[in-house]
């Protein structure tokens, strides 16, 4: 579903943001993107949605490859991959309900269908009773429930989280981080970066740590190295 194969990714005056970093995600799968800031979590994310492109290496996103796919392939690639973010990006001067749509308008999906299609979502995320209130009126934990409903209105095979409950309290954290489980336990596939090292050792979820651009721990690769071979 989600492939990386030696991938390189160099920014402007030779800095390496990823190195030779190679992992693959399933279907499905929930895995935690972990490591200090600056280990590459961001780049790995940005380089699954397609926002920026590997300097080297290979990228498969849902059976499409990153060294021979065509401009009018990306936004067909966005539309099947949802992402959140640490800051929400709502738009201030719209409800939640308006946010949410706002992503079905850009593509040009029909009158008719939006609004099913956003009230569903927010139902999902328990927010259909706020579904008028503004940004300004919610707060940080319905915020994000907010972009988690316009991340998933597309119906995304993927979801990616930067940092989701970076700007949350303890409550609001947990409340985000069980309805991203939920959504994983609906047969979306969730890759989250965090760190939030309490969250990840509370599951057996995957985790891939990174550090100063490379994969220095694959817990999935972990396991199978820990497996007893066959008789």
């Amino acid at each position: 579903m989600i492939r990386f194969k030696n991938v390189f990714k160099a920014y402007p005056k030779g800095s390496l943001a990823l190195k030779d970093v190679s992992f693959h995600v399933a279907k499905a799968e929930f895995v935690f993107l972990t490591g200090h800031s600056g280990a590459g979590k961001s780049t790995v994310l940005r380089l699954i949605y397609v926002d920026e492109l590997p300097t080297s290496g290979q990228v498969q996103v849902s059976g499409f490859q990153t060294h021979t796919m065509s401009p009018r392939d990306v936004p067909r690639i966005r539309r099947r991959v949802g992402i959140i973010f640490q800051d929400f990006r709502l738009l201030g001067d719209r409800t939640a309900e308006e946010n949410v749509a706002f992503a079905l308008e850009v593509i040009g999906t029909r009158r008719s269908v939006i609004q099913p299609k956003v009230m569903r979502v927010l139902t999902q995320v328990g927010l259909a009773a706020k579904a008028r209130a503004y940004p300004h009126e919610l707060s940080g934990g319905e915020q994000q429930r907010v972009a988690i409903a316009r991340a998933l209105v597309n119906d995304p095979f993927v979801l990616l989280a930067d940092e989701p409950t970076g700007n949350l309290d303890e409550r609001a954290t947990r409340g985000v981080f069980q309805l991203l489980r939920d959504i994983n336990g609906n047969g979306t596939a969730v890759i989250m970066a965090t760190h939030d090292l309490d969250l990840v050792r509370g599951t057996t979820y995957r985790t891939i740590e990174l550090q100063d651009g490379a994969v220095v721990y694959d817990s999935a690769v972990d396991r199978q190295q820990g497996e007893p071979s066959a008789t």
